[in-house]
């Protein structure tokens, strides 16, 4: 080195740089850690905007210019079906493809008023809750067409009053669990097999003929990760918010303030990573072992559902995992507006988590 001092830092950085470059270079860690998450975004953000839709056959026999039928044409939440002959329909009725079938046969009512017999066919395999829906809209176009025949006075005047508030949408549920989920597969999976493989591969062996402390290696891999997710957490956000108009209360501070967070995340899964890699016997227990820690958190720390909808005795088991409380803080500061000091108790649970894992990292670490 010609008697220039060794700089641990510019060894760090040079770490960092190739490591980082290996990342990129490898399919799996862009499939699972941006891939996968754009695709759940992608889809959820296409179907998030659309409305409940009922698929309803229509019976050949019913007048299609009367006036119930276009009343119920008009609801919008119901695809009524007429162009589909007797035997199709009863099949599709059938397999629950349709959720009923609508013979609608007029008939002279009190005081000559048009009047309707609505014969409706359902079966055992249609959607119970599209059942409903459908006889809501039945009722709705019923009362229509009463008070435009029996027209009476009401006992009852309704005032109606609405505040304003932001509109929630599915993809500001979706996207703050699916970038959660990122987080914590990059850090276990990718932290796994990263030290794993330097294991085997005597890397880290050789890494300690060189002067470079212990310290700045296992800094460098995480630096090189972090900066990988950031970016990828920089293009879900971004895709979400310009193309599906993910909601992001304060803007630019919102969108700082999710990248704190991931930082955050990335930093307390990457220690599930160093324990997988430590104890896993050779290359192929390294998922089994990694889905331990991530799949149970991916059903169940409010990715896909609230933890609401779970039942009462499941609860308890979401709100331990640490998956959980990350999802809840982005999704606080990114709809709610609250900022990191408003989501504390996350942040702590988290904390402690970082801790206890870390605690174990360093009991069953191996570099060698």
């Amino acid at each position: 080195m010609n008697g220039a001092k060794y700089s641990q830092l510019r060894a760090m950085l040079a770490i960092t740089k190739g490591s980082l470059r290996g990342i990129f270079r490898s399919p799996s860690a862009v499939v699972f850690s941006l891939g996968f998450p754009l695709v759940f975004i992608l889809v959820f953000g296409f179907i998030g905007g659309s409305s409940v839709s009922v698929k309803v056959g229509v019976d050949r026999h019913t007048d299609i210019n009367s006036g119930f039928y276009k009343g119920l044409a008009r609801s919008g939440t119901l695809k009524l079906i007429t162009d589909q002959l007797t035997a199709e329909m009863e099949d599709d009725l059938k397999k629950g493809r349709l959720i009923a079938i609508l013979n609608i046969v007029p008939r002279v009512g009190a005081d000559n008023v048009p009047a309707y017999d609505v014969h409706i066919k359902t079966s055992t395999a249609s959607d119970a809750s599209k059942k409903v829906i459908l006889m809501s809209v039945l009722k709705n176009v019923t009362a229509f067409l009463d008070d435009k025949a029996y027209q009476r006075p009401s006992v009852a005047t309704f005032i109606p009053e609405e505040v304003p508030g932001r509109e929630f949408k599915t993809i500001d549920f979706i996207l703050p669990g699916q970038l959660g989920f990122a987080l914590m597969s990059a850090a276990v999976f990718g932290t796994a097999f990263l030290f794993y493989n330097m294991r085997q591969t005597l890397v880290l062996k050789r890494f300690f003929a060189t002067p470079i402390k212990r310290t700045y290696i296992v800094m460098a891999e995480a630096i090189s990760r972090m900066i990988f997710q950031l970016i990828s957490s920089v293009v879900i956000i971004a895709l979400g918010h310009f193309a599906f108009g993910f909601t992001l209360v304060h803007g630019f501070a919102t969108f700082l303030e999710m990248l704190v967070l991931s930082v955050f995340g990335l930093l307390v899964f990457m220690g599930f990573g160093f324990v997988v890699s430590s104890i896993a016997k050779n290359e192929s227990t390294i998922p089994p072992l990694a889905n331990i820690v991530t799949l149970p958190q991916f059903l169940l720390a409010g990715t896909f559902f609230p933890i609401d909808s779970f039942p009462g005795w499941l609860q308890p088991v979401c709100k331990i995992m640490p998956l959980t409380y990350l999802i809840d803080a982005l999704r606080k500061v990114a709809f709610e507006g609250q900022h990191l000091w408003n989501v504390g108790w996350d942040i702590v649970i988290l904390t402690i988590w970082g801790i206890v894992v870390y605690a174990v990292a360093v009991k069953v670490f191996k570099w060698e």
